[in-house]
């Protein structure tokens, strides 16, 4: 079941992708994290991301960990 505080996360993540016109597949490839990670951050599944994953993700967007927080 999806965690409402990752809710935020999930959107932003998407959308910052979406952005990008990136599949899922690419972020994950670029972050250098699984797919299954970003998947299940986007669809509120990933309940505790470490603050690495984080960090690779936001690095691959462009964007400062702090915005994917927010």
């Amino acid at each position: 079941m999806p965690n409402p505080k990752s809710g935020k996360l999930a959107k932003v993540v998407k959308q910052l992708r979406e952005q990008k016109e990136w599949s899922q597949e690419k972020l994950a490839r670029i972050a250098d994290v699984s797919n299954n990670t970003i998947t299940n951050i986007e669809v509120g599944n990933q309940l505790n991301p470490t603050i690495e994953t984080l960090k690779k993700i936001a690095k691959a967007l462009e964007v400062d960990v702090k915005d994917l927080m927010d």
